[in-house]
């Protein structure tokens, strides 16, 4: 039974899914936007807002806290509250949004989802 479970698993160590929702959060970070199926997309959304409610707070505790949860990327987590934390400073949540995509992956009929920050200035 799924009693108070409130995490996916995607039939994976819990290291393994963190690594993942790590790594699809730097590559939302760097490109704005990616593709993705839905059931990930839909977890990310979840660990990337907080991570921006983070960055919006202007304070060293916060920055460090943020490399911390990106396994010391220095880079992204710069990029994270210099460039794309200030565009929502006036935003109390919903950063991303998630669109469906009608095409399925060809190997195993995957749902296909595309995710993307709101605001963004390269889009």
């Amino acid at each position: 039974m799924r009693h108070r479970v409130k995490t996916k698993s995607f039939h994976r160590p819990k290291e393994q899914r963190e690594a993942l929702l790590i790594n699809l959060a730097k590559s939302l970070i760097n490109n704005g936007r990616i593709q993705t199926t839905e059931p990930k997309a839909k977890a990310l959304r979840s660990f990337v807002e907080k991570l921006v409610t983070l960055a919006k707070e202007d304070s060293i505790h916060a920055k460090r806290l943020l490399t911390q949860r990106l396994r010391g990327d220095h880079k992204v987590a710069a990029k994270l509250y210099k460039e794309i934390a200030p565009l929502f400073k006036d935003r109390n949540g919903g950063y991303t949004r998630i669109y469906k995509l009608e095409k399925r992956r060809i190997g195993d009929g995957g749902q296909q989802a595309i995710i993307e920050f709101v605001e963004y200035p390269g889009q």
